[in-house]
């Protein structure tokens, strides 16, 4: 058994090689960027107005009624081609460049027109108002950085640094399938001793939202002959990931076929809450992650090792203060369903009474994941403790 960062580290080292393509940014959400992106403009290019107002020059400004010349004004979208003097002013709105000499913006509130003056109400001290070039970024700057997963603001950056097309990866081409005699698809006729299998759909939509291609192959019995045939109609994914089966039980055979298969497995379990029984190998090179059949234990899995796998970096883990006590850890790095919130001004997160490896509904209130160390000493209210965000 080994640890979770051990078989993250394995997991990082199998990636699939995934091909590079531009496509539109419209087309980019939820992909990886495959490379760096540098902004290709300055943001704002000049300085700028942030206000509606007058563009003076602070030394004209300095005491309050001070009355100075408008010698024109600048439109959005336009610029000014004469120097602001001593004495003058110019009519500026918002995102507006600077003219040549000025440094500080009065807000229209503040001052008083006249025909072609205006009159300042109020003394300032500093400049104000301007937004200098380059304050959001300059030329070159890398905005996006490689294997970034694109959401709407990584997208939202591309544009703004000028970019119409960015270099994403491919998307890896996921099979999953499941396996007990105990399971029935969604929408079947109820019957004695029977279960929903709510893991494929679980990890399609997961895996969709993490960029991947995915290929439900189906549902089979525990019989070897029915995972074997499961087996062969992934071929051709750059993953496979076969669901439950995974444990020691009688009648867990995923692994068992596997290795009948000519399988090489890389690691056997994983010392973890939920999810101890999650196995690592190779099937003609191809890539094959066993995740246990609990539903969370699938779920919290996937977002461990399955997003691992399917490239994305090495998980950042914040940190958020504990609402309450929690007891000592097991031998196992754990991960509970939790709730993270802000309260006077700082993170806080609570783990969920209910963490049964088999129940679902827990996770329509978590937004995270509180791990604990192994053997970690009781947790106290006000402790920092580490989160991954479930998104």
């Amino acid at each position: 058994m080994i640890s979770v960062s051990q078989a993250q580290s394995i997991l990082a080292d199998y990636v699939p090689h995934l091909v590079r393509r531009s496509v539109k940014l419209e087309a980019a959400l939820g992909r990886v960027c495959a490379e760096d992106v540098p902004a290709q403009i300055t943001r704002p290019p000049v300085d700028a107005s942030a206000m509606d107002g007058y563009a003076v020059r602070l030394e004209d400004v300095r005491n309050s009624g001070a009355s100075l010349k408008v010698i024109g004004e600048i439109p959005a979208g336009s610029a000014f081609a004469e120097r602001i003097n001593a004495g003058e002013a110019v009519r500026i709105f918002t995102g507006s460049p600077l003219p040549d000499g000025a440094d500080h913006i009065i807000l229209q509130e503040r001052a008083e027109r006249y025909d072609d003056s205006v009159r300042i109400h109020e003394a300032s001290d500093t400049p104000q108002f301007v937004r200098p070039a380059g304050m959001d970024f300059f030329t070159g700057d890398i905005i996006i950085p490689a294997l970034t997963r694109l959401g709407p603001k990584e997208i939202a950056l591309a544009a703004a640094g000028n970019h119409v097309k960015i270099s994403v990866l491919s998307k890896p081409r996921i099979a999953i399938f499941a396996a007990g005699d105990e399971l029935i698809s969604p929408g079947s006729a109820r019957a004695v001793g029977k279960i929903v299998n709510s893991n494929s759909s679980a990890l399609s939509a997961l895996i969709n939202q993490w960029g991947g291609n995915i290929s439900d192959v189906g549902l089979a019995k525990d019989d070897t002959v029915e995972i074997g045939k499961m087996f062969d109609s992934a071929k051709g994914a750059d993953i496979l990931v076969p669901v439950g089966g995974a444990s020691v039980g009688d009648y867990d055979y995923m692994r068992k076929v596997f290795k009948q298969l000519g399988g090489k497995m890389i690691f056997e379990s994983v010392a973890v809450k939920p999810g101890k029984p999650t196995w690592f190998g190779l099937l003609d090179d191809t890539p094959v992650l066993g995740l246990p059949g609990n539903p969370a234990s699938a779920i919290v899995c996937a977002y461990l090792f399955l997003r691992r796998l399917m490239g994305s970096p090495p998980e950042e883990y914040k940190k958020a203060h504990l609402t309450h006590t929690l007891p000592h850890n097991g031998p196992r790095e754990t991960y509970l369903r939790a709730v993270v919130s802000c309260q006077n001004g700082k993170l806080t997160v609570r783990s969920l009474p209910r963490q049964d490896s088999s129940l679902l509904t827990p996770f329509q209130e978590a937004n995270a994941l509180l791990r604990r160390l192994p053997n970690a000493e009781p947790g106290h209210a006000g402790d920092l403790a580490q989160i991954i965000n479930l998104i």
